[in-house]
């Protein structure tokens, strides 16, 4: 079964409620067997549009990494983490 990864580009624009976000997705994240392979750090452009802080994050499967989004757990992050950031996040089936 390939692994389904999330891939976020965020800007965020309220830092310390932002740590409120982090809290809150902890749950939903266990829950679904989140690995964390890039969480911020130093990047560089080479095309296009870029935001400050880029997240990748493996699950085992395309039907967890949707679950863990869509879950009660996660929705309740969401919504904080929509107040204080910008961000695009795509799902993505692993080879």
């Amino acid at each position: 079964m390939a692994k389904g990864y999330w891939i976020a580009r965020v800007d965020i624009r309220d830092p310390e409620r932002y740590k409120h976000y982090v809290a809150a997705a902890k749950p939903a994240f266990e829950k679904y067997g989140a690995t964390f392979l890039a969480r911020g750090g130093e990047f560089h452009r080479l095309e296009g549009a870029v935001r400050a802080r880029n997240v990748v994050i493996e699950f085992p499967s395309l039907q967890a990494a949707i679950d863990c989004y869509n879950s009660p757990e996660y929705q309740i992050a969401a919504a904080i983490r929509q107040e204080v950031a910008d961000a695009e996040m795509v799902v993505v089936e692993g080879v």
